[in-house]
């Protein structure tokens, strides 16, 4: 996923691409690593969006459980919402690059949730 491109989001095409790379490495009995860089979802794609973290999990669900293959999930920054909450933190093992931003939710949006400011060295550096 490139953060590039409305901050790496994970749309519907993209959900599917990484499902197929999942199911295709289980029919092939090779394990998959995977390198991340995601705001998370696609929220403007809606439900298809979100789906496709229950999609992906489920493919990786058969992955390692049933086929019993590795999965590497190697998280860079930042790395945060629907991937930090699916697939990214499904790996066998994972890594992350030193000093990475990994959350599910971002300083905005915590923020706006609980009303009130966090304090300002949020990042933890």
């Amino acid at each position: 996923m490139d953060f590039k491109f409305m901050g790496g989001s994970m749309g519907s095409v993209v959900g599917e691409k990484i499902t197929r790379l999942i199911e295709r490495a289980t029919a092939e009995s090779l394990p998959v690593i995977m390198v991340c860089a995601s705001g998370g979802a696609r929220m403007q794609e809606g439900s298809f969006s979100l789906m496709q973290m229950a999609k992906i999990a489920s493919a990786l669900y058969i992955h390692q459980k049933d086929k019993k293959l590795l999965y590497i999930s190697i998280l860079t920054s930042p790395t945060t919402g629907g991937v930090t909450a699916s697939f990214g933190m499904l790996g066998d093992i994972i890594i992350a690059e030193p000093k990475a931003y990994i959350a599910f939710a971002g300083k905005r949006v915590i923020e706006q949730t609980l009303g009130q400011k966090v304090i300002e060295d949020f990042s933890g550096d």
